[in-house]
């Protein structure tokens, strides 16, 4: 089959960084869908593999963690799924990825594709609609299906894709009242078709931004990206009992600052349930059925930005350099071999 991966890590510029392959076809364990993909997106964890991560012995790294596709396959024990089913899915990061004609995954983790999307629509969607479910509700713990009377939350990094899909179910599926960092004329205006009540710019002081629109504090903070940079503020603008939960990767992130107002920081990893096999890995297919109904009943929408026509190497260079640029905006995806 088709694939695209690398054999050393490295630079994107690379003349090596990623390459169209052809490898053997994946066989399904029992609890396994094999999956003929149709569209795949770019997430930072593929940038962050490429550039580090070696490649198995004898074997090429293929990337790729988040697809949607049709069920060619089912292992033994599943029972979710059949032959024909249309689905979408963020995979396993310890298992080969999406980027390839056909993926083994565990039917655990993957959920019925949106019905109202098209293949790349909803390849947009798992992995940041998985990451800022678990980040809202589970982490954070802002109660689920109840709208608040009060309370609001501060989405550092609003254009991003987790931040997209945070600030729409923010907005959509509870009371809290939303704040997103943004800078942009067009990551503004972004922000703000996601549902973000207000905006205010991540290249002034976040205390003063926040005072400027009348929330000097805010009871949960979506940090995601720089959170070492923003700590210092944190004792600042968060509540009392205030919860912050973070998804990037700091060096460091001495908390003890936070303890005089009892603030809760928590990190959110959406691999987690996947990699330790954990005994709840099917609500990552509940969570994702839930997101493909409320995308087809017009509460949710996709997060697709950029669309480029074929999965091959070329095309996710440019993915790839345009995530590392800083200036992506939404989810790009690639459609079709």
């Amino acid at each position: 089959m088709k694939a695209i991966g690398y054999h050393q890590p490295g630079s994107i510029d690379r003349e090596d960084a990623l390459l169209d392959l052809d490898v053997a076809d994946p066989t399904p364990g029992a609890h396994d869908l094999l999956v003929r993909v149709k569209a795949v997106s770019v997430n930072p964890v593929d940038m962050k593999i490429r550039s580090a991560s070696p490649a198995p012995d004898g074997a090429p790294k293929i990337l790729g963690w988040d697809a949607a596709g049709i069920v060619e396959a089912v292992g033994e024990a599943v029972t979710l799924f059949k032959v024909g089913d249309a689905v979408f899915y963020a995979g396993d990061i310890t298992r080969p990825g999406t980027n390839a004609e056909l993926h083994a995954v565990d039917a655990r983790i993957v959920g019925h594709k949106p019905t109202s999307l098209d293949w790349a629509e909803a390849a947009a969607l798992p992995l940041t609609a998985i990451t800022a479910w678990e980040l809202l509700f589970d982490r954070l713990g802002v109660a689920h299906g109840r709208k608040q009377a009060q309370g609001s939350l501060l989405v550092i990094n609003g254009a991003g894709g987790v931040g997209s899909i945070l600030i729409q179910m923010a907005r959509r599926l509870t009371g809290l009242t939303v704040i997103a960092t943004a800078s942009r004329r067009e990551t503004i205006a972004w922000v703000e078709q996601m549902g973000a009540h207000h905006v205010i710019d991540h290249r002034k002081p976040l205390d003063e931004e926040l005072a400027r629109i009348g929330h000097a504090e805010v009871g949960y903070v979506a940090s995601l990206t720089g959170s070492d940079q923003y700590l210092p503020l944190f004792p600042k603008i968060v509540a009392p009992m205030g919860r912050i939960a973070l998804i990037d990767d700091p060096k460091s992130f001495d908390i003890m600052p936070l303890k005089r107002k009892s603030i809760t920081v928590s990190q959110e990893f959406m691999f987690t349930r996947s990699m330790f096999r954990t005994p709840d890995m099917i609500e990552q297919h509940r969570l994702l059925n839930e997101v493909a109904q409320l995308v087809d009943a017009g509460v949710l929408r996709t997060t697709l930005q950029e669309r480029m026509a074929g999965i091959n190497a070329a095309n996710l260079v440019q993915a790839h350099r345009l995530l590392e640029s800083g200036r992506a905006i939404g989810k790009t995806v690639l459609e079709g071999f």
